[in-house]
């Protein structure tokens, strides 16, 4: 009877779970198809932008592996339009006079809104801060852009509050998060940023899985019907005593792709101990590390971009001490799931299958430890099992993982926030 009532429960929380899934992601390429000159609806293209930087510097953003500038200071103008074209580099702008007149550039993928209107606004003569720009003037900016050129997406990008209620940063609507239910229908892109690494706050600093709750927050609130970016840190800004390492924005990178986020904008400003605007190039370490991530993505984008999910359902059911990151995922008629063995982290993977060619079939798993403790895991999916398994690539690490009994499971360890790639062959 224990054993019955036991397979009882377990099957009416699938069912529960089942029904109260949500829609779908947005299948990425088919959504940039729907703007004639949007972003490229290339399975190979991943936005892998920087915010708000000269166009002089842009042949070396893409010798970085850079393919998009988000923001133009006092732009779009003409001379900043052909800097972009010449290094190939697409841009997200403001929609000025000069920018409808470019209205045929391909160089030009987006529109933009003004930054964070969900922050407290600064008062006119510097007489404090206001409450922020109501959603439904971010709406009504919304439906004007999109009249004067239907032809390019928007995007809206909000700020910290996203992902923590108690940004104080929002004045009158700090502990508000139902205003994003509203801003986001202004856009077609939604975007947010929170950068842990550097934060003064005790409530996030050190604590990179703020980034992930930002992201999943987003694609909830944005549905179907919109895709989500997001920004990362990779440079102090504006803390004197702590910049982020390269292997914690390579977690924030993945972090953010295996929640959900189509598209990362990198904040590369430092403004103290003193203000450089490409403060990524003042970093050596960072550049080569960035670049790196960049690469890494790029090389995945077609994975990245593959099947979108029939099914999202929320954590693996086990024993935990902690909050977890962890889910079961339906893909298909797949059940793919994340069993921490031992240790104290948290680890968050994404599983996806591609096929290079009617020969070249293999599935992939991104994983990231969402804490800084260590932790060893087990990654599990249900149906048909290959008869001759192959070990398990680890992409980047010189190593494989030979699978288990099952056929098709494996084991790996995960240090505080380290990241794994993994290519299961068939």
């Amino acid at each position: 009877m224990l054993i019955c009532m036991e397979a009882l429960r377990v099957i009416a929380w699938a069912v529960s779970l089942c029904a109260a899934a949500p829609a779908a992601e947005p299948n990425t390429p088919a959504f940039y198809a729907r703007w004639k000159h949007g972003p490229p609806s290339d399975p190979n293209f991943f936005p892998i932008a920087v915010w708000l930087q000269a166009p002089r510097n842009a042949a070396k953003y893409k010798a970085a592996g850079f393919n998009t500038y988000v923001g133009l200071w006092k732009g779009p103008t003409d001379q900043q339009l052909t800097e972009l074209k010449a290094a190939g580099m697409k841009v997200i702008c403001d929609q000025n006079a000069v920018g409808l007149k470019h209205r045929d550039d391909p160089t030009i993928v987006a529109w933009m809104h003004g930054d964070e209107p969900d922050n407290a606004q600064a008062r006119p003569g510097g007489e404090g801060y206001g409450p922020p720009i109501a959603p439904e003037k971010v709406v009504a900016d919304y439906e004007r852009i999109r009249r004067a050129d239907p032809a390019r997406p928007v995007l809206l990008n909000l700020g910290q509050g996203v992902a923590w209620d108690g940004w104080y940063g929002r004045g009158v609507r700090t502990n508000h998060p139902e205003d994003y239910l509203q801003y986001v229908k202004g856009c077609d892109i939604a975007s947010f940023d929170i950068y842990p690494a550097v934060h003064s706050h005790r409530d996030v600093a050190g604590k990179l899985w703020w980034v992930a709750r930002g992201v999943d927050r987003l694609v909830k609130w944005a549905g179907p019907r919109r895709l989500v970016w997001n920004c990362i840190e990779c440079t102090r800004i504006g803390n004197e005593k702590v910049k982020p390492t390269p292997a914690q924005v390579r977690a924030e990178a993945w972090m953010s792709i295996i929640h959900g986020s189509r598209g990362i904008i990198y904040f590369a400003h430092q403004f103290k101990p003193r203000f450089i605007e490409a403060g990524l190039f003042a970093d050596a370490e960072m550049l080569a590390a960035v670049t790196k991530i960049n690469r890494e993505v790029r090389d995945l984008a077609p994975v990245i971009n593959g099947r979108a999910y029939e099914d999202w359902l929320p954590a693996h059911p086990v024993p935990v001490r902690a909050p977890r990151h962890d889910r079961l995922r339906r893909v298909a008629n797949v059940l793919f799931g994340v069993d921490t063995i031992s240790g104290e982290g948290s680890v968050a993977a994404d599983y996806r299958r591609w096929r290079k060619s009617p020969y070249d079939f293999a599935e992939y798993v991104f994983a990231v430890n969402m804490r800084d403790k260590p932790t060893e895991v087990e990654f599990s999916r249900s149906g048909f099992q290959p008869r001759t398994p192959k070990p398990v690539e680890v992409l980047g690490e010189d190593r494989s993982i030979a699978r288990g009994t099952d056929g098709w499971g494996f084991r790996d360890k995960f240090g505080p926030y380290e990241v794994h790639i993994y290519r299961v062959p068939w």
